[in-house]
């Protein structure tokens, strides 16, 4: 049996929607790895994938997503990309999902985490093993010091110290992973929504609260929950992620060094260099 890192074992993606399932497609390719494309619908784009070998699912068919990977030789998988939670009382289920249904419930009760922590113990227990999308594509996890030309000031480096409070604490429950913070006032916390959102959220809030673009001030922190299930739903960023720090008038970005994935590294730091705005791993 082929080990879960031998490059020339066929790799299964499973893959949701924005940029991290192009990028593990791409990693393949480039390492000449066999992979097979699981894309699930209303995320993953077509056209993101439309050379690629692979089928389509939706929530609700994990059998057949099971089925599939055995079909396909696949004895690992990979979870990438952004999905959101589905109404699960309006999910069609196959007799995987059904027979999974009381402990999917269950753990949806609990949270993301919860409900990751399941599905990657049903895959194991099919004979599937499940891996980070850092073990596929190298330089993925931030490491630690400042990644650009800009590094947090004394009064930013507290405001990541309280920010940290906030996620440890919201992680702790698992409702989340990120919060804004701006001179040890909370601005904002992440929970369902996401970090773009919250960021979005921002923008309603008074610039005396908050900077500006001519007058930075305050943080976005992102850090792993404390039981987080590391092979997939890492704390990630992206130029959007930038962007919307910038918007908001942010100083700039934390993360967890070692644990969170950075998409497009290099148009990461060109995007904060050219907005002004640190991005750092702690």
């Amino acid at each position: 049996m082929t080990s879960d890192t031998d490059p020339t074992s066929k790799l299964g993606i499973i893959a949701g929607g924005g940029h991290l399932p192009i990028l593990l497609a791409d990693a393949c390719r480039s390492t000449n790895r066999p992979f097979f494309i699981i894309g699930i619908e209303g995320f993953a784009r077509p056209e993101d994938f439309a050379s690629c070998e692979g089928a389509w699912v939706t929530f609700g068919q994990v059998g057949h997503v099971m089925a599939l990977l055995k079909e396909k030789q696949c004895a690992t998988v990979v979870m990438g990309g952004e999905v959101k939670r589905p109404d699960f009382r309006s999910l069609k289920l196959d007799w995987k999902a059904a027979k999974l249904l009381p402990k999917i419930a269950n753990a949806a009760r609990g949270g993301d985490d919860a409900l990751l922590s399941l599905m990657i113990k049903a895959f194991e227990d099919e004979g599937i093993s499940v891996i980070g999308a850092d073990e596929i594509i190298s330089g993925l996890l931030i490491p630690a010091g400042n990644l650009g030309e800009f590094g947090p000031s004394l009064d930013d480096f507290q405001d990541i110290k309280r920010a940290m409070e906030v996620t440890s604490a919201l992680g702790a429950l698992d409702i989340g992973q990120a919060a804004v913070v701006c001179n040890q006032l909370v601005l904002a916390v992440e929970a369902v929504e996401g970090t773009d959102a919250m960021l979005e959220r921002c923008l309603n809030i008074s610039t005396d609260l908050r900077g500006t673009d001519h007058s930075r001030r305050g943080v976005l922190v992102k850090t792993p929950k404390p039981n987080q299930e590391r092979r997939v739903d890492l704390p990630t960023i992206g130029i959007q992620t930038v962007e919307r720090a910038a918007a908001a008038g942010l100083s700039g970005i934390a993360v967890a060094a070692g644990g969170a994935l950075v998409i497009h590294r290099n148009d990461v730091i060109k995007a904060a260099n050219a907005a002004g705005l640190f991005v750092t791993g702690i």
